[in-house]
């Protein structure tokens, strides 16, 4: 309240002791109150009056505009409304103002209601919104008719009760046992992207972790904003959106800074996650062997690391105890020293993981055993196709990321000849950076393969650019060159196969159709093939458990 006189500053705190009927948006004594003391400091002055009519909070602005503290310890829930009214003064007569109704939106406050001030301090007509319930117009909020302070007929606390009611019923529309109810976002600089065909991917990663999704928006832009990714009236949008639909979850399809992540969730008072956390949240739920659990941990704590904040001061103190020297830690530089040497501990135990793989590996050179490495995009049927070659029983899903431990199983060809087929984790575009260093390791193990079987779902409408993430993650791990199957997987939903056959021409691939063992003699043909033309091998199956029965 700078630059306000004593007598001034008494009159404001004074608006403190004032109570309207609930039932009443805005009385006309205080309507008049509000209006000549805006008009003596020549200043905004506004209100949040909560709905047993009591001033929360006044406040005190500028000549154009003011700014709402913040409003913890009121309803945080992104599902509900504040419990919290806005009534305040426009000292130039005009109606409400987008920064009005950007605070409605973000705030979800019951409604926001501006009154006109008179020269004379009268109160001039008052401008009134709330927000709406879902409707096929797409109209986020409505703005009712001005009128005087002294004639509205609104009974608010019935309106209100209505009002939330209305919500409740539209959200109900979409009720989910699932806890995280998200919007997914993506925000495009390029307008010829595949935009969409990557939100329908974090869809499916999204429900690959338990989140159900209410909504999906593509914003497209010049340039990303370095603070919000999107705009601000973009997120405006969203926070109404969500409250409509009942969403508590924004995810973003792309790897965001810690500040983007901390800003908007700031600014929304919404939880905020990106890709790359639904991605890490994925593995930690599928991982069972101890070397899965290491490394997800690890690719987990290094993405921590930059994130970890603290907004408490008060843990900003001493820790050294009696005899200490120095300022010591602060409660964050401890978290950051603890993830680090967790870090280093991860580490050291994926070593040694990494030096007793290796030596089981110079064991099965010794025998002889040619080895053949599955790989492929994410859910391509990679297990499915491993299970029916081997007998095996490895677990299968219709998800992305549906297995992530390695499988090793034994594979017996027709003519008596036998070889190690390994299953990898699954590939995705854009690997998060740290989760692909943390599995380096597991995937160093293709570099032994003596062929890659790359599967592909050839059902999906961007096999291609799946294709192109596989071979880009090869190339980094330097394994393209080796000798590779493409297997055009589910061929059976494929609905045209003139088709499927030039396809199978061009990428020269081979079509099978892994829950389908009668698909299957061409693949094991070609596979017998390979193994057959490397001499290192023609002598070796001596060694090997002839009771295994051929798979085909």
């Amino acid at each position: 309240m700078t630059g306000l006189g004593a007598g001034e500053i008494k009159k404001i705190g004074q608006l403190y002791r004032r109570k309207i009927p609930p039932e009443v948006v805005v009385s006309h004594e205080l309507a008049r109150t509000l209006a000549s003391l805006s008009r003596e400091i020549n200043r905004q002055i506004g209100i949040l009056i909560s709905r047993r009519g009591e001033i929360a909070f006044v406040i005190v602005g500028s000549h154009k505009e003011i700014m709402i503290p913040s409003l913890d310890g009121f309803r945080s829930s992104s599902t509900r409304f504040k419990g919290l009214r806005l009534i305040h003064t426009h000292l130039n007569n005009e109606g409400l103002t987008t920064d009005d109704l950007t605070d409605l939106a973000l705030l979800r406050l019951d409604l926001v209601c501006a009154v006109e001030t008179q020269e004379d301090g009268v109160p001039g007509y008052a401008h009134t919104a709330h927000l709406l319930p879902e409707n096929p117009e797409g109209k986020y909020w409505f703005i009712m008719e001005p009128t005087r302070p002294s004639e509205m007929q609104l009974n608010f606390a019935a309106f209100i009760q209505a009002l939330e009611g209305e919500f409740a019923r539209t959200q109900k529309t979409r009720k989910v046992d699932s806890a995280d109810r998200a919007i997914l976002i993506r925000v495009e600089t390029n307008p010829l992207a595949e935009s969409q065909a990557s939100l329908d991917e974090l869809k499916e990663l999204a429900w690959s972790c338990g989140v159900e999704v209410f909504d999906s928006v593509i914003q497209y832009r010049e340039q990303i904003d370095p603070r919000f990714v999107l705009g601000r009236g973009k997120i405006s949008a969203l926070v109404i959106r969500a409250l409509q639909i009942g969403a508590n979850l924004l995810i973003f399809d792309h790897e965001m800074t810690p500040a983007q992540i901390r800003s908007i969730a700031d600014f929304t008072e919404m939880k905020v996650i990106d890709r790359t956390q639904v991605i890490l949240d994925i593995f930690a739920r599928r991982a069972h062997s101890r070397e899965g659990k290491l490394q997800v941990e690890l690719a987990q704590l290094k993405y921590l690391l930059p994130r970890l904040v603290t907004k408490n001061t008060a843990m900003s103190r001493l820790t050294g105890g009696i005899g200490g020297r120095g300022p010591g830690e602060t409660k964050l530089e401890i978290n950051r020293r603890r993830v680090r040497d967790r870090i280093h501990r991860l580490e050291r135990e994926l070593h040694a993981i990494e030096k007793a793989r290796g030596q089981r590996r110079v064991k099965r050179e010794r025998r002889g055993l040619p080895v053949i490495s599955i790989v492929g995009y994410t859910n391509a049927g990679k297990s499915t196709l491993l299970n029916i070659l081997t007998n095996s029983e490895v677990f299968t899903e219709d998800r992305l990321f549906a297995t992530l431990d390695p499988k090793s199983s034994r594979l017996r060809f027709p003519r008596d000849r036998e070889a190690i087929i390994t299953d990898t984790v699954g590939f995705i575009r854009d690997l998060p950076r740290d989760l692909f260093a943390a599995f380096r390791a597991t995937l160093d193990e293709l570099q032994e393969a003596d062929v890659l079987l790359h599967v592909i779902d050839v059902s999906n409408p961007n096999f291609e650019h799946h294709i192109t993430a596989v071979e880009k993650i090869l190339a980094e791990l330097a394994i393209k060159t080796k000798p590779t199957i493409r297997v055009f997987n589910k061929e059976d939903k494929f609905p045209d196969k003139a088709l499927l056959d030039v396809l199978c021409q061009r990428f020269g691939a081979i079509a099978v159709s892994a829950l389908h063992q009668g698909t299957l003699p061409p693949l094991v043909q070609k596979l017998e093939s390979l193994i057959s033309a490397d001499h290192r091998y023609h002598d070796s199956f001596s060694f090997f458990d002839k009771s295994v029965e051929p798979c085909v």
